[in-house]
């Protein structure tokens, strides 16, 4: 699988604002996952964010949203053209449950090469993890906090989605390892 990294916290980038004025805290409940329109789009996105928001997951998530990209490159998919006639993409703003976790630029760092190098050793074509550090906004403190972009292809929309769950199913078990909790 293509997996990369990136810091993008300077200046006029892009903020996570962890309590938006849709959020919804997956925390507290995580029976409201499967009620989110983005996993009307993306079925297997709310076993997604019920295990990155189980209580022994190291981190949590903020926001979400699934799209068509405008355009993808093939060759950073290791896809034919055939196969990258259609993409499909989804992001999750993810900020860590301690302080502790990503308090440092370096111990942020160290978990991006971290994911992306048991990303990497992963046979999976056809799809790319790019992980970007953004300053994160809560209760008034500004930390890290990091955006996970999967992008999938296929030959048909419908493959282009299935091999995008399969991503994410396999991001979620390197960023949350751990039992899949029972929904509540």
């Amino acid at each position: 699988m293509e997996a990369d990294w990136e810091f993008e916290v300077g200046g006029d980038a892009p903020i996570i604002e962890a309590h938006w004025s849709g959020f919804v805290d997956l925390r507290a409940n995580s029976q409201h996952a499967s009620a989110l329109s983005e996993c009307r789009d993306l079925p297997e996105l709310a076993d997604a964010l019920i295990r990155l928001n189980a209580p022994d997951s190291p981190v949590w998530t903020s926001k979400i949203d699934v799209f068509t990209p405008d355009r993808i490159d093939p060759d950073e998919m290791a896809a034919s053209s055939c196969d990258a006639a259609h993409a499909s993409t989804c992001y999750i703003d993810l900020l860590p449950r301690s302080d502790q976790i990503w308090d440092t630029p370096s111990k942020v760092e160290r978990e991006c090469r971290r994911i992306c190098a048991n990303l990497k050793v992963i046979t999976l074509s056809r799809c790319r993890v790019d992980l970007v550090v953004r300053r994160a906004v809560e209760a008034g403190t500004c930390d890290l906090g990091m955006t996970v972009y999967l992008t999938a292809c296929g030959p048909t929309p419908a493959d282009a989605r299935e091999r995008l769950a399969e991503c994410l199913a396999l991001v979620t078990d390197v960023i949350a390892p751990g039992e899949i909790p029972h929904q509540r």
